[in-house]
């Protein structure tokens, strides 16, 4: 797959020019760039693989790791809260660091950055410690996901659904990974949870080394801005375009709303999933199994939506269609969580790809590589500050009630205002023309 997409973009865009400490000699100048741009596919997937290991982990043995540490039900629901308060906060500073360092250097060091936190947390001995090093992993993954779209917008501009459509697939592939084997592994390094969360270390380490290839050639650098109206060869051409202003765009709004709703609702399903099917009389095992097939769904459909997305004036009707999967999975985790699981995890797997979708809709409702950045890190950064409180929320209902009732018609209300917002965010439309007007 990635020899073929690496083919195509030879064929007909022209990459950004390399930079390299070593001169390129003129007798393969198309090879080099078909290498580099492989080497961009390869560095999109794995950092995409590793953009949810950390937290899908913690979900599956978040028992284990709350009896470890002595958490209450409402400090588990503060970190499963976590995720998405980093992913604000720093996300917000990516497009900053992108236009000093470059995206490829900026992604590099988050890649580095979950190693680091994947390997210490587990071991921190205490819940702060542990907070801190989750909070240093997720650092990594907050400017990652900023900056993805942002690379494909530069570097696959002809091919934004199928390349979103791969890096999606390949962080749904991560995602469920780590939610279906978590818990063995766990069992086979001897029972010892740390270990299970440990071992994510090492598949983020993977990741570090395509782009450090890249930044040592200068080839994840993005090119310069070019202006829609100047004559290709002159100085304008190669101008940046001034900054926008994202907050006068009704669509930016709409898709930050929407961004942080299916947040909301993917983050209580990964972080407080499993644990619905265990109160419910479910096997560890199995449950861990379940939150897996939640998130295995993204696979498929992760690369079929993004592609479907571009193809239609409106994105709408696809909203429409994952929330009404995500209300029916919700009524059957109240009605009957143990006797329909496997139907329930299904459904709920499915409702998740709004983030495939929203991910997409990044990349169509802006024109330039520059308004891609600011929407990205707008619609993410907001979207990530309005989901902070769902988990949160949901532990400490959870604590309080005894049950799953008042959680579930929380994340079922949620879900109407997520297709509501949805659909206004899907109107054929770019961020650059809402601003200027």
């Amino acid at each position: 797959m990635m020899d073929l997409m690496a083919r195509e973009e030879t064929r007909t865009t022209k990459p950004p020019t390399i930079r390299s400490s070593a001169p390129v000699t003129d007798a393969s100048p198309t090879s080099a760039r078909a290498w580099t741009t492989r080497l961009v596919v390869l560095g999109i997937v794995l950092a995409a693989v590793n953009l949810r290991p950390a937290i899908t982990s913690l979900g599956a043995l978040l028992e284990e790791v709350r009896d470890g540490l002595g958490m209450s039900g409402s400090v588990a629901g503060l970190l499963t809260s976590v995720p998405p308060l980093c992913f604000a906060v720093f996300g917000v500073m990516a497009p900053r660091l992108a236009r000093r360092f470059g995206p490829g250097a900026v992604v590099c060091a988050g890649m580095a950055a979950i190693t680091a936190g994947l390997l210490i947390r587990p071991y921190a001995g205490s819940v702060p410690g542990f907070l801190a090093a989750s909070a240093l992993a997720l650092m990594g993954i907050a400017v990652s996901n900023v900056l993805m779209p942002v690379i494909v917008k530069r570097w696959f501009p002809d091919r934004v659904g199928s390349m979103t459509g791969l890096y999606s697939m390949a962080l749904a592939l991560g995602t469920a990974a780590a939610a279906a084997v978590t818990v063995p592994m766990a069992d086979a390094l001897g029972g010892s949870w740390q270990s299970g969360l440990a071992v994510w270390a090492g598949l983020a380490a993977v990741a570090v080394l395509p782009w450090i290839a890249l930044v040592r050639q200068r080839g994840a650098q993005p090119p310069a801005e070019v202006h829609p109206r100047a004559e290709p060869g002159t100085e304008a051409h190669a101008r940046v375009q001034p900054a926008l202003r994202i907050t006068r765009s009704r669509t930016a709004w709409a898709l930050a709303v929407f961004f942080g709703l299916q947040a909301t609702a993917a983050y209580i399903t990964m972080g407080w999933m499993a644990q619905i099917f265990r109160d419910a009389g479910v096997p560890a095992g199995t449950a861990g199994l379940l939150l897996a097939v939640t998130m295995v769904m993204g696979v498929p459909l992760a690369f079929v939506i993004p592609r479907v997305a571009t193809r239609l004036p409106h994105q709408g009707p696809i909203v429409i269609a994952l929330g009404v999967c995500g209300l029916a999975g919700y009524a059957g985790l109240y009605a009957a969580p143990a006797g329909g699981a496997w139907a329930w995890a299904l459904l709920l797997g499915v409702s998740n790809c709004a983030f495939p979708l929203a991910l997409t809709m990044v990349g169509m409702r802006a024109r330039t590589g520059a308004g891609v950045a600011q929407l990205s890190a707008f619609a993410q950064s907001t979207g990530y500050l309005i989901s902070i409180p769902g988990p949160l929320l949901v532990g400490v209902l959870y604590q309080h009630s005894g049950g799953w009732g008042l959680p579930i018609a929380l994340m079922t209300g949620l879900m109407i205002p997520q297709m509501i917002v949805g659909v206004l965010a899907g109107r054929d439309r770019t961020v650059e023309d809402e601003a200027a007007r």
